[in-house]
């Protein structure tokens, strides 16, 4: 059965992050763009973003150290050419930025002139991090959406979320296969809407929420990736996550973030007993790259048999403090604890998915008009860690990038003039949604346990034959209820759960974020690590 599409446009962003919105603000000059986003607007992990934006913006920094940096961070598997389209277009696409009112930082320096206040973070050689306090992502963030909402062509659905993508040859259309569109799931109406499309760009972030304790919002459910590799695509790499190291731990705020650029500026890392232990590990100490840290920290609670460790940065001036980390200071006063003199306690946490669906430079995917962008995609930038800051870099550089080539690629006229319309006359509402918060629970906790920050072939294999049972549960529960929010976030964290497994098991080394005790030692040849869907998926 097909209908009239619900909605339609030149192009579909799925994901109001900095990636999706700075592409969307780029092609709305030319053309009619719809931007989903599955809560608010604004809710992502751009908004909550701490740290800043890398970018050579000082005289004695160059893009040829910041490459380094990055291919350093990498632990041998970054793409050389993607980190240096990257570093290379970093300080145009930061402008833009600036161009469109966002505010970083400055500051008066001994030549009597006004500088952006550049801080460092791990990795980095040199200060380069542009920043708005210690909440850049929220400046960032705040700006492309009060811009997006008052232009007129792009066109912002909130509280939707992409339930699939709609292909060319399953519509039984002639040509090369291609998107044509997607099935929405409208939370407000709770119903399945569909959206045609000339193009559809993933911008839909990582999927740092298939563990259980993380520092991104509820929203980083892995949705792009799993839509992706239904519809065909590659993925890579999916085997690095990385760990932030220094995560509050706290019962009120099981996910608050503690800004790298607060060890940029000199904060601690100390064992309870007030010692520190990052220069035991590593020459660079705490501005050692985050696996480093992280497994340093896990390390010495392990050792010590101990809930946390510590972020010490009260040996600075209190003023310091206050002046460039006001929004954490202010978070943690109202928690009791005061960075100006208190030893915060810290625990590493799922923060960034390094891997994800196979993109070229111009943000293109294996199937055609599909374009991924932004923490989804795997561009071969990260390799086996990401260096800090380079995140929402990476969102503005593919943002540019992908635009540019969806103005140049974008057909003429719709390949379907029809979709097919969600077919519901099989399903009934659900009479046992706690099904889905069991299995929601079971699979976050025995990922954290199993597929964490140390890793063993044993705890693989039992990690993914449980996956492989929950995946059964949920696609036969999929294919007899109605959907739901939490049932579509499951179905994708439980398929992109599989493709993490998968990528570490055949990874049989250590390396950068993915460590093994099996195989403590790197491999000399490293490869990334590349699924097909057809070596899975019978179609």
């Amino acid at each position: 059965m097909t209908s009239t599409p619900d909605y339609q446009c030149d192009v579909l962003v799925v994901g109001s992050g900095a990636a999706g919105l700075s592409l969307a603000l780029r092609l709305a000059q030319q053309y009619q763009v719809t931007v989903l986003s599955k809560g608010p607007v604004s809710e992502g992990s751009t908004f909550y973003a701490q740290g800043g934006i890398a970018a050579v913006f000082d005289e004695a920094d160059s893009i040829e150290s910041h490459i380094e940096d990055t291919l350093i961070a990498g632990a041998g598997l970054c793409d050389r050419d993607a980190v240096s389209f990257i570093a290379s277009n970093a300080r145009h696409c930061v402008q833009w930025l600036i161009d469109r009112g966002v505010a970083f930082d400055t500051e008066i320096r001994a030549d009597g002139e006004q500088h952006y206040h550049l801080t460092r973070e791990g990795g980095h050689s040199h200060r380069r991090i542009l920043h708005s306090a210690d909440a850049t992502g929220r400046e960032v963030e705040t700006t492309l959406v009060s811009q997006a909402l008052s232009h007129p062509n792009i066109r912002i659905l909130e509280r939707t979320n992409a339930v699939d993508l709609i292909l060319s040859d399953k519509l039984g259309l002639p040509g090369a296969r291609r998107v044509v569109g997607a099935w929405i799931w409208n939370r407000n109406k709770e119903r399945v809407e569909t959206c045609r499309a000339r193009s559809v760009v993933l911008a839909t972030g990582g999927a740092a929420k298939v563990y259980q304790y993380t520092t991104n919002p509820d929203v980083a459910s892995g949705d792009g990736i799993a839509m992706a590799w239904r519809a065909g695509c590659r993925v890579a790499n999916l085997e690095f996550n990385q760990f932030h190291p220094t995560c509050l731990y706290h019962p009120q705020a099981r996910n608050f973030l503690l800004t790298e650029a607060l060890r940029g500026e000199g904060a601690w890392l100390k064992r309870p007993d007030g010692t520190r232990f990052m220069p035991d590990f590593d020459e660079r100490a705490e501005l050692a790259p985050r696996d480093i840290v992280a497994r340093a920290i896990d390390h010495e609670m392990k050792r010590l048999g101990v809930e946390c460790m510590y972020l010490d940065i009260s040996h600075q001036p209190a003023d310091f403090i206050r002046g460039h980390f006001p929004m954490i200071y202010e978070k943690l006063l109202a928690l009791g604890l005061d960075l100006t003199r208190d030893a915060i306690p810290v625990v590493p946490a799922a923060h960034y998915t390094c891997g994800g669906v196979m993109a070229d430079r111009h943000g293109r995917t294996d199937v055609d008009g599909l374009y991924a962008i932004g923490e989804v995609s795997y561009t071969g930038l990260h390799g086996a860690n990401r260096m800090a800051s380079n995140s929402l870099l990476e969102c503005l550089v593919y943002g540019w990038s992908a635009s540019e080539e969806i103005q140049r690629q974008l057909p003429t006229t719709d390949a379907a003039p029809f979709l097919p319309a969600w077919d519901e006359s099989r399903v009934d509402d659900s009479d046992e949604r706690v099904v889905i918060q069991h299995n929601w629970h079971e699979l976050r906790l025995f990922m954290w346990d199993y597929v964490g920050i140390v890793r063993s072939t044993k705890r693989l294999e039992r990690a993914l034959r449980r996956i492989m049972l929950l995946r059964q549960e949920i696609d036969e529960y999929y294919a007899h209820f109605r959907l739901s929010n939490n049932l579509l976030e499951l179905r994708n964290l439980t398929q992109v759960a599989e493709l993490i497994v998968r990528s570490a098991l055949a990874r049989k080394e250590s390396r950068g974020l993915h460590f093994m005790l099996d195989y403590p030692e790197p491999a000399p040849h490293p490869q990334p690590t590349v699924l097909a869907p057809a070596n899975y998926i019978k179609r």
